[in-house]
């Protein structure tokens, strides 16, 4: 059993969890989260933690940053776009409980005093920034990471603010050199 509670968007997801491992869950119902919901995620998060664990879209993106910034303790999974799409449809219900297990085991927290360790330069003289394949490469480098998928600014400061080290970083660059070999 895991110990913090999982924030997910719906039904379908605590379904999915579930089939991946057992833990408890909150879904917010979507954006529109209701008060009393919003009191359940506070007190999970008071008494036993939460993690975010989102649909990678625009709407899991905002729902995200409206808890983060609620509750900026709060562990962050993201699950990668690729290991959440089936069907055409994008989400935590379409990932395999192998993609979840993954995420859950790549948890991040924001850090209150961030090390600024990446600049810019860093993602473009590493192809993640400004060139034709650098989105594809953000996007499995941040899944290397579990950071989640974000365009080069918001990779940039998840780099920063998620604790990402500089030996991560580059263990992660070699790592997707051989993926794209």
């Amino acid at each position: 059993m895991l110990k913090e509670v999982l924030v997910v968007e719906g039904k379908s997801d605590t379904a999915a969890i579930r089939r991946a491992l057992e833990a408890d869950t909150i879904e917010t119902g979507g954006f529109t989260l209701a008060p009393s919901t919003l009191k359940k995620i506070e007190a999970a998060y008071n008494k036993r933690g939460i993690i975010i664990l989102t649909d990678p879209d625009g709407a899991g993106n905002r729902i995200r940053r409206f808890l983060t910034e609620r509750f900026p303790e709060a562990g962050q999974a993201f699950i990668p776009r690729i290991d959440a799409t089936a069907n055409g449809d994008v989400g935590v219900e379409q990932a395999s409980p192998a993609a979840i297990l993954a995420a859950l085991g790549k948890v991040r927290h924001h850090e209150f005093n961030p090390a600024f360790e990446f600049t810019e330069r860093d993602l473009m003289t590493n192809g993640l920034s400004g060139g034709s394949m650098a989105s594809a490469r953000r996007d499995k480098m941040a899944g290397l990471l579990g950071i989640g998928y974000g365009n080069a600014k918001t990779f940039l400061q998840r780099l920063n603010t998620y604790g990402v080290t500089r030996a991560e970083f580059d263990a992660a660059l070699k790592e997707l050199g051989d993926l794209d070999e």
